[in-house]
């Protein structure tokens, strides 16, 4: 499993594991965003309003945001994070994209918190997209971006996480490696059990789980409908 975001931690700060270029205009690059943004976009294509208004929690780089919405032309879509290193990178991806108003943002956005500033909207977005955020912060995260989902999607809108998770015990025995790796970092980090700790959530917050897709290297895209 590899991490294409720079995440918030347990103090917000951005954390990257892999390296990072950054080039002259302001724009970041990650490896392994490189290496998903496809098979993350089919999966978009087939489950996801790619026709709405998405707002992705936990932006990192931008690069998901600016390949998506090149790849679909009426899919707007709305960054948000907490650190400065990756705010700049989505406005610079921003300036950059021949997309108009397509593509937005950035908001700053802590999903722990129960108000997210210029995001509240309730019912009013069409889909929320998190990819590598639940397991490289607090569970906290976790349940607020839930909570947000519930409160600020439209109703049959949709959220989708991806990510590596564990399933009602069963963990791949490198995402297994990984989360042991991270609590060494953080011990509030970790992989996630999408049964047991992930779904009580969702069902709290009026999300039915609507889909799981196998990606490569272990993980998930998992999504959600607001019912």
């Amino acid at each position: 499993m590899s991490d294409d975001q720079d995440d918030i931690g347990s103090r917000g700060k951005s954390v990257a594991l892999e390296a990072r270029n950054t080039g002259e205009d302001g724009r970041r690059y990650s490896p392994s965003a490189a290496r998903n943004s496809e098979a993350i976009a089919d999966v978009l294509a087939e489950h996801m309003p790619v026709a709405g208004h998405i707002l992705e929690i936990a932006s990192g780089t931008g690069e998901h945001g600016a390949r998506f919405v090149e790849r679909f032309p009426d899919l707007r879509w709305t960054y948000s994070d907490l650190d400065e290193i990756s705010l700049s990178s989505q406005a610079a991806w921003i300036a950059q994209a021949d997309a108009g108003d397509r593509l937005a943002g950035p908001l700053r956005i802590d999903a722990t918190r129960s108000d997210w500033g210029d995001a509240e909207r309730p019912e009013s977005f069409d889909g929320m997209y998190c990819a590598n955020m639940v397991h490289i912060a607090p569970f906290e995260a976790a349940e607020g971006l839930i909570k947000g989902a519930g409160r600020l999607l439209k109703p049959g809108g949709k959220l989708m996480l991806y990510g590596p998770f564990a399933q009602d015990g069963e963990i791949a025995p490198s995402n297994s490696a990984f989360s042991e790796d991270l609590k060494r970092r953080d011990e509030s980090w970790g992989v996630r059990d999408l049964v047991q700790e992930v779904l009580p959530l969702a069902v709290r917050a009026g999300l039915t789980l609507e889909r799981i897709v196998d990606m490569p290297a272990n993980n998930l895209s998992v999504i959600f409908r607001k019912t």
